[in-house]
């Protein structure tokens, strides 16, 4: 049996728009997902799991149940309506209840700035192509920092890489644009830029507590020893990981970074660039990031690819109709004996070893890592009040095995968040891809432990992976 150390956070992650549902209320301004989800027409983020007239109850089931650490977000239009200009105070004193709240039950926040939630108004006018954007972005932060002093853990953004790639190659995230590498990379680049001045802005007014950021890294593999499938994935890593690190610890992107992104531009008729402005205020960031977040929650295997763009979405739970084939770099594929959850995402612990071995070696001055997100979709199963889940159980048990094996590598890893505290809204899924130790009823908003939920408890108080 593996341990983890005595003072390892174990915590449960959420996000603002997943979780709180009350889109209309106390104030909150629009965002781009409210309209977008209804011309869908396929779900409602209200209630979501209403933790906005819920979050006492959620609070205390954390204390009961040995989670002494809670990331989620703060919805920037429950704060700003508009983006910027006028305060909603009500929004303000919502967020103030929740961390009261946490304190009370002695739960460590940890908060996220911009979990996929950008004002409407400001979305509309290009998001985080547009530096005005990038501008509100900072005003809010700093606001923020002033105003919400009892927060000791902030996180900028929460998967720059997904916010761009949903929105600008899959299109599953409004605006829903395809296929478009000039804004995929111009948006990679804005929100590392953003991320570099409310770091610096942070530093420079000696705010207490401590900053970073949350990627969503997931490992890439050759699909076979051949040089073009280890070519096709050193390009979907540059991409995917090289540039995010690059941008975070380093403040330019590495040659190799560069020569990747021109082969994958000159494949799909894209541009960028990079004004040195940026990269100066990138590097006086790079070395004042306190801890890295990661969100892993599989790895990939990818060969080469010389067709054109073909991407399928798996949104339904339905097992082998994902499809990836993207021109210029490559084609992610399934390893036979390699098993996969219901939305075709690979159970391969080793990916998250070795990420965290990799991070420790090629940018040494990360500091420290909390594994901000991982956990498993699954349709539970709900009878007679009891919920359970092995298969969750199981997918947890070796991804924290992983973990323990990482630290004894001499990896600084502090603690994890599971994802997700209860089930939840799925931006692309709906509600049937449940992830929480606690189940939803949704039409009730009661909450029912699962039977993960006692393991993680037990794990959290022996520090032991049982």
């Amino acid at each position: 049996m593996l341990k983890l150390p005595e003072d390892f956070i174990f915590g449960g992650a959420t996000a603002a728009y997943q979780v709180e549902g009350a889109t209309k209320e106390g104030g909150k301004g629009a965002v781009a997902w409210d309209d977008f989800l209804e011309k869908q027409g396929r779900f409602s983020p209200d209630p979501a799991s209403d933790f906005y007239h819920q979050y006492p109850k959620d609070i205390e089931l954390c204390n009961k149940f040995g989670i002494n650490g809670l990331r989620l977000s703060i919805a920037w239009s429950r704060i700003f309506p508009e983006g910027r200009g006028k305060v909603n105070q009500e929004g303000v004193n919502y967020y103030h209840n929740v961390f009261k709240e946490c304190a009370k039950h002695n739960i460590t926040p940890f908060v996220t700035l911009h979990h996929f939630d950008t004002p409407k108004k400001l979305f509309d006018q290009g998001d985080f192509l547009n530096r005005d954007t990038v501008d509100a972005f900072i005003e809010y932060a700093n606001f923020c920092f002033e105003e919400f002093t009892e927060v000791r853990y902030w996180s900028t953004f929460n998967e720059i890489y997904p916010v761009a790639t949903n929105q600008y190659l899959l299109g599953i995230f409004p605006p829903g644009i395809k296929y478009d590498f000039t804004k995929i990379i111009a948006c990679l680049h804005n929100m590392m830029y953003a991320h570099a001045k409310v770091v610096n802005i942070f530093k420079d007014n000696s705010y207490a507590g401590e900053i970073g950021v949350v990627h969503s890294l997931e490992t890439k593999y050759a699909a076979s020893d051949s040089k073009e499938d280890i070519h096709a994935a050193y390009l979907d890593d540059a991409l995917s990981i090289r540039f995010l690190l690059d941008a975070t610890y380093l403040g330019y992107y590495s040659t190799e970074t560069i020569e990747a992104l021109d082969e994958i531009c000159a494949a799909n008729n894209a541009t960028y660039s990079f004004p040195e402005s940026d990269l100066i205020e990138m590097k006086r960031a790079s070395n004042r990031n306190d801890y890295l977040g990661i969100n892993h929650y599989q790895c990939h295997f990818v060969k080469a690819y010389d067709g054109e763009n073909d991407i399928t979405h798996n949104g339904t739970g339905e097992k082998g109709t994902s499809v990836y084939k993207v021109k210029g770099i490559g084609e992610r594929i399934y390893k036979e004996g390699i098993s996969r959850t219901d939305w075709d995402w690979i159970i391969y612990p080793e990916g998250l070893y070795d990420l965290l071995l990799r991070i420790k070696k090629d940018y040494p001055h990360y500091n420290k890592i909390y594994i901000t997100e991982n956990g498993m979709g699954y349709k539970d199963t709900f009878e007679d009040g009891i919920i359970m889940d092995k298969p969750r159980i199981q997918y947890l048990k070796v991804y924290l095995e992983s973990i323990s094996q990482a630290i004894t590598s001499g990896v600084n890893v502090k603690g994890y968040f599971l994802w997700s505290l209860m089930d939840l809204f799925s931006w692309s899924n709906g509600y049937n891809k449940r992830y929480g130790l606690f189940y939803v009823d949704f039409e009730t908003q009661k909450r029912y432990p699962k039977e993960s939920a006692y393991w993680y408890k037990m794990v959290s108080e022996t520090k032991t992976i049982i």
